[in-house]
């Protein structure tokens, strides 16, 4: 529909001596009586054409010679076009979305462009929590969103391995192994307390048993700390397996390290005047690209802050020729996106190549109060634990029932109920009913085969009229996604569709003696099917053919 109008409109605008195309904003009226779609074009030409914006829709109306495909075309406010468009072209819509199915709905928008999505990379220093869940899947989200897109998409984890945090779960991990064993140990004031630095710990006795008793953490430190991490990345690599998540790639800052990643970032930089010295550290001249402050990359002690290798690694980005780059980070790092902007443009790039996306935490709710703690990690409630009890489809979608930038609370008891209360369960139920419909049309022995032939005219009812809309409103959400990297906007589409479906549903009967009511109605039911399935591959959640 969208194409449609701009087309239209284009052709209008081409007949009115307009050579350079203005971009044609389309959007949905707020009231069904207003139209189908409308565009403000004529308030944006106003200041170009030096006319009043009536006056310039009035000459776009006339200058529009072909109007089959619209029942009305209205001047509304200071400007706006309102169009309506005939059940005719609705009907011819409805058939090419069954014969070309994805075809019909996504748009190829990246053309093979390289886009890296880089998400989640949490210190592997204990389980997942809830924000890093959030994150998951709105990454997983957007990949799946931008790939459908056109885009060329590698998804990546960044393994934080060569920092104190490491180096802190190694020792807590050997405390509680010393402890086990009865030898007193002091436990560092900021170490890891959940029962799985414990489990850590007795899984080296059973392997080494006592052989590192009384001996110093320095002696045997890369035993406690490696042991220890790769454990932790494994369970976060199943963890995350188990929630559908696969990465193309896990980069190590280890080997940043150990590649020479990292000097050569701070020479590259060095040869483009970007580095200097003062008070016996080395500095990045953030300043120079905006940021409030330069930033320390070397300590007066030698020792490399954490800025030094996110750096490299977004060097290391660059080299690999992306042509965008969008990191997914928690709220709490929302100053941290200047100095990395910084770090881009000292590259050479503008900082649009880098987009930074913030997720905020959840709040974990049960029954509408606050939970808190997690027998596994001690301080937090782990994603692993709220898989177990609601499933991966359910967190995921709840997930991404908001802007990933806005609070979340979810409410496990609710996430478990089976009605228009859990949000997932509503609209994989639409496709459930779909499939049962179609189940009972075949025991009937109507045949479900060429439905995009149906003579669609019988369906006429306001209902049966504000589905198929909404159904072809299905690629303009897509592209709008995919264009502003925002998943949750599929998320929100399918509740309203699925909210549509469910009353007409119970409304009208789907399955009747009239043949022709029939197939048309099961052809509407099995576009709704695809949209519904569309939209759920996107989200990363399964579309069950029962529930």
């Amino acid at each position: 529909m969208k194409k449609h109008l701009v087309r239209t409109i284009e052709e209008a605008l081409k007949l009115l001596g307009i050579e350079t195309m203005p971009a044609i904003e389309v959007e949905v009226p707020p009231d069904d009586s207003m139209g189908d779609l409308a565009t403000p074009v004529a308030m944006s030409l106003s200041k170009i054409l030096k006319k009043p914006p009536g006056k310039i829709a009035d000459e776009i109306v006339l200058s529009i010679t072909d109007r089959t495909i619209f029942e009305r075309i209205d001047i509304a406010g200071p400007g706006f076009l309102n169009f309506k468009f005939t059940k005719e072209y609705l009907y011819l819509q409805l058939g090419e979305l069954l014969k070309q199915k994805s075809s019909f709905l996504r748009e190829d928008i990246g053309r093979g462009r390289r886009v890296q999505v880089e998400f989640i990379s949490a210190n592997p220093t204990g389980p997942l929590h809830l924000g890093h869940g959030r994150g998951g899947a709105t990454g997983e989200a957007l990949s799946n969103l931008l790939r459908a897109a056109g885009y060329n998409v590698d998804r990546e984890y960044y393994i934080n391995d060569a920092g104190k945090q490491v180096k802190l779960l190694g020792l807590s991990v050997f405390a509680k192994y010393q402890s086990l064993l009865g030898v007193e140990y002091p436990f560092p004031d900021d170490g890891y307390k959940g029962g799985y630095v414990e489990d850590l710990a007795k899984e080296l006795i059973r392997k080494y048993g006592g052989k590192y008793l009384q001996m110093s953490f320095s002696d045997v430190s890369d035993i406690f700390i490696d042991y220890s991490y790769n454990t932790m990345l494994s369970c976060i690599r199943k963890e995350l397996e188990d929630f559908g998540i696969v990465f193309d790639t896990w980069q190590s800052e280890r080997e940043l390290f150990r590649n020479g990643e990292v000097e050569k970032a701070i020479e590259d930089l060095r040869n483009r005047g970007f580095i200097y010295e003062k008070d016996g550290a080395l500095w990045f001249k953030a300043t120079a690209f905006g940021d409030d402050k330069d930033r320390v990359i070397i300590k007066n002690d030698g020792e490399y802050t954490y800025f030094t290798s996110d750096i490299a690694y977004h060097r290391k980005k660059i080299e690999r020729r992306y042509d965008e780059l969008i990191d997914i980070w928690g709220a709490d790092h929302h100053g941290y996106i200047p100095r990395m902007h910084a770090v881009i443009e000292a590259l050479g790039y503008p900082k649009d190549k880098l987009k930074v996306l913030l997720v905020q935490m959840v709040s974990l709710m049960r029954g509408g109060k606050p939970v808190q703690m997690s027998k596994r990690a001690g301080e937090f409630v782990t994603l692993r634990e709220v898989i177990d009890e609601v499933g991966a489809d359910t967190t995921k979608f709840i997930f991404l029932t908001r802007r990933p930038d806005s609070h979340l609370e979810f409410d496990i008891e609710a996430a478990k109920t089976q009605s228009s209360e859990n949000p997932v369960f509503y609209v994989q139920y639409a496709n459930a009913r779909i499939n049962s419909i179609f189940a009972h049309a075949r025991e009937k022995n109507i045949p479900v085969g060429t439905l995009c032939d149906a003579d669609f005219s019988g369906l006429s009812v306001p209902d049966e009229l504000r589905l198929i809309k909404k159904l072809l409103m299905y690629p303009m959400v897509f592209e709008g996604a995919a264009n502003a990297h925002e998943p949750h906007r599929i998320t929100f589409y399918l509740q309203e569709l699925a909210g549509m479906f469910h009353p007409y549903y119970n409304k009208c009967k789907v399955v009747s003696d009239d043949t022709v009511l029939t197939e048309a109605r099961l052809a509407l039911c099995e576009a709704v099917r695809i949209v519904l399935c569309d939209g759920l591959e996107i989200l990363g959640v399964t579309a069950p053919e029962k529930m």
